[in-house]
């Protein structure tokens, strides 16, 4: 998928909602446990019931591959499931990967062949050549890790590295990887959001995935206030305040409903700008 291509599914949706599928088994609804594959068929139902209010999914690998090969199958079948049901859908692997260069190449193979994604999420701490593999495939895109939402952020991101911070130099230096606005992004936690206008400056054009709203308590209309820009560049992400908001048989239609409540509150943001 093109910049060009999100921006207008954006526009059509009047949405920049990404719905996290993290399909963690031991909370799915007591009602689809005795289903062959629970993890998809809770997924089914969630894609089924807000497809029409998202413009991006973003399965965490964390919970497919704790199932080990059965929860492979789950995320294969989950990814051509939204194939399907609506091909204008930006799919993200929430994997965090990033190694030397070599295994970096294995891990964009699996995540860009094997399986069609859109991008992956990838940490930068190793480095150029760690990053640059997931760069090479035409049309995907990557996401790096620049300022996290979780307490463990203050440990690293925030030292600073001469006038400015570690994660400001980290997308600053990402920027001469051959990358650009058309196949980066970048992770900024909604917690952090007064962040984001730091953040700005430095890539003005790039979209942003943020996580953290809803559940994590981040603010739509503050990461909005601080980060949105002349063709949206955000995709703000929330999952559990929505995927696991009701634990009864209404799951998905519980979910459709905050779904619906969170692209509403942006199709006015979107047509304030």
């Amino acid at each position: 998928m093109t910049k060009q291509q999100l921006i207008d599914s954006i526009y059509n949706k009047n949405s920049f909602l990404c719905i996290g599928l993290d399909s963690d088994y031991n909370k799915l609804p007591s009602c689809i446990l005795d289903n062959d594959d629970p993890i998809f068929e809770f997924n089914r139902r969630i894609i089924d019931a807000t497809h029409k209010y998202a413009v991006a999914y973003k399965p965490n690998i964390a919970f497919y591959e704790s199932r080990g090969s059965q929860g492979w199958q789950s995320l294969e079948k989950t990814v051509d499931y939204i194939r399907k049901v609506d091909d204008s859908i930006f799919i993200i692997a929430d994997a965090k990967r990033g190694d030397i260069g070599n295994t970096s190449k294995q891990y964009a193979i699996a995540f860009f062949q094997n399986i069609d994604f859109d991008a992956v999420t990838v940490a930068p701490y190793m480095g150029k050549d760690s990053v640059t593999p997931f760069l090479s495939f035409d049309g995907k895109w990557v996401i790096l890790l620049a300022l996290t939402s979780n307490e463990g952020a203050y440990d690293f991101q925030f030292i600073k590295a001469g006038e400015k911070h570690l994660f400001e130099t980290v997308i600053e230096t990402s920027k001469q990887w051959g990358a650009n606005e058309d196949n980066m992004m970048y992770v900024v936690g909604a917690t952090k959001a007064e962040m984001l206008k730091d953040i700005r400056k430095i890539v003005p054009d790039n979209f942003l995935l943020v996580p953290g709203v809803g559940a994590q308590g981040g603010s739509l209309s503050e990461v909005c206030k601080y980060g949105i820009n002349k063709e949206v560049g955000l995709l703000v992400n929330s999952s559990r305040g929505i995927i696991f908001a009701s634990k009864g048989a209404d799951f998905d239609l519980v979910a459709e409903q905050k779904a619906k409540e969170i692209q509403l509150e942006m199709k006015e943001i979107i047509a304030s700008l």
